[in-house]
């Protein structure tokens, strides 16, 4: 061998071990946004949180002195590429967690993320994903699935345990009529039986679901449906982008009900887009306040907007501060794995079960308490439900709407849900 040639290979062998250092002295998470897709109106500001918090743990010291390599992507809300992604994430480089994102996705990479012990805190909330042993019988074990909030189930049961309530409060004679709407998928459908079988217990009515798509467009046809049937109370459950037009829709056809949207299908800017649309719809919020609320962990979410937002003038909505509280949680199970044997996915899965009624540290006031155990992944039983109140024109800038109390998110009800075995996995 020539001098060169070993210079060459010492060179290269000193540029590997420096690349092998380097990865060793961080900490790899997948990131799946939907920045681009049919949920993006809600994605991007959940996904931007997730990535501005990742990015706030690095400038205060990352986990137990190591960065966070946080691999943002933006899969369009499409499965087939969220598969691909989760095959780079299980492979040579092995995560130490994935935050995810939809419903399709997940529920496809639940069987995936348990075999390779990669723990998936997903922003789908689909009961399915509670049961981590699988003992209800009702979807497969889900071991290493952990969500931030109340699951889609447990949310259209408080909806419609406080309908219920409300028609009474009303003095109303008969049945009240219940119809759920939303596109024939994964997502909307993930709490439909466990939302109509407690309908139909409490005394109502349930109409065939109404469907319409992921998409924006031109409801009337399902609005005119919704007219004729005589619904009370009508479900919607697709993201905020698809309800708006439903919303318009049928205002414009004269419609009276009371809708219910899920967690994703009403927030801020749903409410300047859709306007005096939007006023009444009643529907669950994930945290105990909402951005610049009264909360002494509200300046740690100011602190972390800054991260993307210097200037802090943004306006957040309730998603974004849904994500920062997903990825602190997410933060804390990854410094206990760092100090119990490292921040391998098994030991963060481990991580998630250390604390009982649990806030991540510096977010008093804002996340609402959560446990999670390894026979029980509903992190909360807790449901608040607010009511959108939209007085006014809503033009001009969402700080300005908010400050003035033209959009105003009203609290309706805390619903305590009891942790039945029965209603584990859907």
């Amino acid at each position: 061998m020539t001098i060169k040639s070993l210079l060459s290979t010492v060179s290269l062998a000193l540029l590997v071990g420096g690349v092998s250092a380097a990865a060793q002295a961080q900490i790899a998470v997948g990131h799946l946004a939907d920045y681009s897709g049919a949920t993006s109106e809600v994605g991007q500001p959940y996904g931007q949180a997730v990535a501005d918090t990742f990015a706030w743990i690095n400038k205060n010291g990352g986990i137990g002195g190591k960065q966070v390599k946080l691999d943002t992507n933006d899969y369009g809300y499409q499965v087939p590429r969220a598969i691909a992604l989760y095959k780079k994430w299980s492979g040579a480089e092995k995560v130490a967690a994935i935050m995810g994102w939809g419903t399709a996705d997940t529920e496809a990479l639940t069987g995936f993320v348990a075999q390779d012990k990669i723990p998936y805190i997903s922003a789908s909330y689909a009961a399915a994903l509670t049961d981590p042993e699988g003992a209800s019988g009702k979807a497969k074990p889900a071991p290493y699935n952990f969500f931030y909030g109340p699951s889609y189930s447990d949310a259209m049961r408080a909806l419609v345990t406080w309908a219920a309530e409300d028609w009474k409060a009303k003095g109303k004679p008969g049945k009240p009529k219940f119809v759920h709407m939303g596109a024939n998928h994964p997502y909307p459908n993930a709490p439909k039986a466990a939302g109509e079988a407690l309908a139909a217990e409490l005394g109502f009515e349930v109409l065939p679901a109404i469907v319409f798509a992921l998409t924006p467009g031109d409801y009337s046809a399902q609005c005119l449906s919704l007219k004729s049937s005589g619904a009370n109370y009508a479900y919607l459950g697709n993201t905020s982008g698809s309800n708006i037009s439903v919303l318009k829709a049928c205002k414009t056809a004269g419609v009276d009900v009371q809708f219910l949207g899920n967690v994703w299908g009403m927030d801020e800017n749903a409410a300047k887009t859709a306007a005096d649309a939007a006023d009444g719809v009643v529907f669950p919020l994930r945290t105990a306040v909402i951005w610049g609320g009264n909360a002494p962990g509200m300046k740690t979410v100011q602190e972390i907007s800054k991260m993307s937002d210097p200037t802090g003038k943004a306006y957040r909505a309730v998603h974004y501060i849904a994500g920062v509280c997903s990825g602190l949680y997410t933060k804390e199970a990854l410094d206990w794995a760092a100090k119990n044997g490292g921040a391998t996915g098994e030991n963060v899965a481990k991580g998630f079960y250390q604390k009982k009624d649990w806030v991540p540290a510096g977010m008093e006031g804002v996340c609402n308490a959560s446990t999670w155990t390894e026979k029980d992944h509903r992190g909360t039983l807790k449901v608040d439900l607010y009511r959108m109140k939209v007085a006014g024109a809503t033009d001009g800038d969402l700080n300005d709407l908010m400050s003035k109390g033209t959009i105003k998110l009203e609290k309706v009800k805390t619903i305590d849900l009891p942790r039945k075995p029965e209603w584990l996995g859907w």
